[in-house]
């Protein structure tokens, strides 16, 4: 895994070594970056948050890219260590906030962020369970946008959202989500 764009273009990521973790692959995380750019027109300063985060690969993909912030959270204990490895060899650390434990743990938002990521387990439908629970805790502002990696397969179908776009990538389908 590497790092696609941006000042940490080339650069190495750690996977977790278990398999509870199923890290994006590069191509993927090109063609998301690709749809997003279209989108937003550029990652600078903006606040993202990276959900069901493993390596932290999607988060630091936007930091290299010119996010001000990435809010990584995660649960498993290995991806946990593999994340926070990542973002020391980076020296990404300062513009990180690592949260151990589940994503719908996360509390009320301070405020909303500009992006939001959610790469969650396959054909479990926890990542449509994550946004709702999230946009009700005001993580989701009018100017958001958010991706959600799922099998090829699994509908994303999520109150008070619209789908922009969904594309297909190999056995992943990315789907980006707006307020509507």
């Amino acid at each position: 895994m590497r790092v696609i764009a941006g000042e940490w273009r080339g650069r190495k990521l750690l996977a977790p070594k278990n398999d509870a973790t199923r890290p994006t692959a590069d191509r993927t995380r090109e063609t998301l970056f690709s749809m997003l750019a279209s989108r937003l027109g550029s990652f600078e300063g903006i606040h993202v948050a990276d959900l069901f985060a493993g390596s932290g690969a999607l988060g630091i993909e936007a930091l290299s890219r010119g996010a001000a912030h990435c809010l990584f959270g995660e649960q498993d204990r290995d991806a946990l260590d593999t994340l926070k490895k990542n973002l020391g060899a980076l020296g990404a650390t300062s513009r990180a906030d690592v949260r151990a434990g589940s994503v719908l743990g996360l509390g009320p938002a301070k405020r909303s962020v500009d992006l939001v990521l959610i790469d969650a387990p396959y054909s479990t439908g926890a990542g449509s369970v994550a946004l709702d629970k999230l946009n009700r805790l005001g993580w989701i502002g009018a100017d958001s946008w958010v991706s959600i990696e799922t099998s090829e397969k699994e509908i994303v179908d999520v109150a008070g959202f619209e789908i922009d776009v969904e594309r297909r990538v190999g056995k992943a389908k990315l789907t980006l989500l707006r307020l509507s």
